[in-house]
């Protein structure tokens, strides 16, 4: 039989033995295991990284929103405050912007009393003689007129602080119009921020999101200055409604005082025209009973004078009888009883014709004196009939005090004079217009 064999060439490299080769299997056997552990291990870390991760973003994220639903309820719940405290203010300055219209009005007012008791004063200047007297009248329409004018100083300075306290109040409206404007914005900011998710298209890396922007603040700072607005509208509306009341009761209190003294001197006018008509009808009654007495005093002149002319006739009998006896011639020229009876006759005419030469002198002055006192009391009583028509046109131009914005209307403004006349029954005294 025929054998054969095959020629075996070994490569030149070097050969393991059996155990060199079973421990390089070992080896990668345990190498592999190693790292089939080790890739276990990775992914059951990288698993539970990823469920911490996603949970702790997904929690990080809620957190945030929560934190923006708080912050945006904050907002709101401080904008909701402030803008009540805003409506106030805002009321406030229509309420005080109204009272101050009024005092305004009120002020501009004045100008007509003051310039009525200017042309009372003025009229009542034109009193003639003895009339310009510093009487009751004219105390009391000055005092009225002191009224107006402290009036007007209290009423302008109550205008003064309303103006000062509108312009605080139009500060501190502005603002917290401006707190609410900011509060609005943020909220509105906020929603966005809140509205947006990681599916959101506008999503961006950012270069530095965790810088500080300029201007910005702390949450202390922001709440102690909220509140510090809240506190300082609440400040300045704190007595906004007692400058309101003051506005009010001054006001009131000037009219009070300023119709009290009108009452007050229209009723001392009245009761000088009452006295000056009086003063004027007892002038009248004595200028009627001097002028009875004048006639009275021209007839006694006359009767004098006639007695007077009676005696000059009787006395030139005597002086005659006298100086015809004295033609008688020898002894019969003797004083006799009749010569001394003559004698006597004619010293008693003469006495009595002296006497009544002195009476009728006195007469006669007594009527100059009766004429003239007669003349005084015409020029008087023509003084207090034009001081009477002063008064009267002065009490006509005071109702214009109780006309017009102002005053009192009345619907006829003689209705208190003619109550006054009939009250002081003086309806036969004053003249007829």
């Amino acid at each position: 039989m025929a054998f054969q064999s095959v020629t075996s060439l070994e490569k030149p490299v070097p050969h393991l033995s059996l155990a060199d080769w079973n421990a390089r299997v070992g080896r990668l056997r345990t190498v592999a295991d190693a790292r089939r552990a080790e890739a276990f291990a990775l992914r059951h870390s990288a698993r539970s990284l990823r469920n911490e991760t996603r949970i702790e973003s997904e929690w990080a994220n809620y957190e945030t929103n929560e934190a923006l639903r708080d912050r945006i309820d904050e907002l709101n719940s401080w904008r909701s405050i402030i803008s009540k405290t805003f409506d106030r203010i805002e009321l406030e300055i229509k309420l005080l912007q109204d009272e101050k219209i009024l005092t305004e009005r009120e002020l501009d007012a004045l100008a007509g009393p003051i310039s009525v008791i200017s042309e009372v004063l003025t009229m009542r200047d034109s009193r003639l003689g003895s009339e310009m007297t510093y009487d009751e009248p004219d105390n009391e329409i000055k005092n009225e007129l002191m009224v107006l004018e402290n009036n007007q100083r209290l009423l302008a300075d109550r205008c003064q602080k309303a103006w000062e306290k509108l312009t605080r109040l139009e500060e501190i409206r502005y603002k917290i119009g401006m707190e609410i404007e900011n509060k609005v914005e943020a909220v509105e900011l906020d929603f966005l921020q809140l509205a947006l998710d990681r599916y959101s298209s506008s999503l961006s890396y950012k270069p530095d999101p965790l810088r500080n922007p300029q201007s910005s603040c702390s949450y202390d700072a922001w709440l102690s200055h909220v509140k510090h607005m809240k506190q300082l509208a609440e400040d300045e509306l704190a007595d906004t409604s007692s400058i309101r009341e003051a506005l009010f009761a001054c006001r009131e209190k000037a009219r009070n005082m300023l119709h009290a003294q009108e009452d007050r001197a229209e009723h001392t006018i009245r009761k000088r025209i009452f006295e000056t008509q009086r003063a004027r009808n007892e002038l009248e009654w004595q200028k009627l009973k001097m002028k009875d007495e004048m006639d009275s005093a021209v007839c006694e002149i006359k009767t004098l004078e006639d007695a007077l002319n009676d005696k000059s006739d009787s006395l030139k009998l005597a002086e005659t009888r006298l100086e015809n006896r004295a033609q008688r011639s020898g002894m019969e020229l003797c004083m006799d009883r009749a010569h001394d009876l003559l004698c006597q006759e004619v010293e008693k005419l003469r006495e009595i014709r002296r006497v009544l030469k002195q009476k009728i002198d006195d007469a006669r002055a007594n009527f100059n004196a009766l004429s003239d006192h007669a003349q005084a009391i015409d020029v008087d009583l023509e003084n207090k009939q034009h001081a009477l028509m002063t008064d009267i046109r002065a009490l006509d131009l005071r109702t214009r005090l109780r006309g017009g914005e102002y005053g009192i209307k009345l619907k006829n403004p003689n209705d208190q004079m003619n109550r006054n006349i009939v009250l002081t029954r003086m309806e036969d005294e004053i003249p007829l217009a």
